[in-house]
């Protein structure tokens, strides 16, 4: 099965969306063929949209941006959009993993929504969804092993998120928040920021300044 890993992080160095692909990858078989795509490193360009439309699965993974699509990544699916209309010859199945900074996974739900009515309008069939809380934890978290930490339920998730990909089966949207308390990720999400301020030269008192 040709599988498209699709990076819709707007970031082109480190980035979360990247480190989500990278955990799903090991869950699938070696018989699969995967290509990678990264949006924001170069705009696609015709082959790549033709491409596409020759994939039995994609899965998209990306963050969330103002309860929604990043704009770079909404103006690419566009794209794909028409492609999709005039050149897919089978079946293509979408699944998407989504993670956001806010501590719980269910903001996620309008952009998943999004995604649902964008498969509609291309012609695919959309599979499943993952959309992950307190994003900004993964980073943190990357070498704890797999199904423990704060994110082990994430990793149940993306195993079954991999069993119907394999099985090209749908499956219901899973919202995640970590496995930690909300108060905690609060506190230490304010002291990495003031610490991050503090690199950069400000103040927390500027940091509070109304423009």
């Amino acid at each position: 099965m040709k599988i498209a890993m699709i990076n819709g992080s707007p970031k082109s160095g480190k980035n979360n969306s990247a480190q989500l692909l990278r955990s799903l990858e090991p869950l699938l078989g070696k018989e699969h063929e995967l290509f990678h795509y990264h949006i924001n490193r170069l705009p696609l360009t015709e082959p790549d949209y033709a491409s596409l439309c020759q994939m039995d699965v994609l899965v998209l993974a990306f963050p969330l941006y103002v309860d929604a699509i990043p704009s770079h990544l909404l103006r690419m699916l566009t794209e794909l959009e028409s492609y999709m209309k005039a050149e897919r010859t089978k079946e293509v199945m979408l699944y998407a993993i989504v993670n956001n900074g806010f501590f719980e996974g269910v903001q996620n739900r309008i952009a998943i929504s999004v995604l649902q009515n964008w498969c509609v309008r291309a012609g695919v069939r959309f599979g499943q969804a993952i959309g992950q809380g307190a994003g900004e934890m993964l980073e943190s978290v990357e070498k704890v092993p797999h199904g423990r930490g704060p994110m082990k339920n994430l990793h149940g998730a993306l195993e079954t998120l991999a069993a119907n990909l394999q099985s090209r089966k749908p499956g219901d949207t899973i919202l995640l928040s970590p496995k930690f308390p909300r108060i905690a990720w609060k506190i230490a999400g304010t002291v990495g920021w003031n610490s991050m301020a503090k690199k950069n030269g400000l103040t927390k008192k500027e940091l509070r300044k109304m423009p």
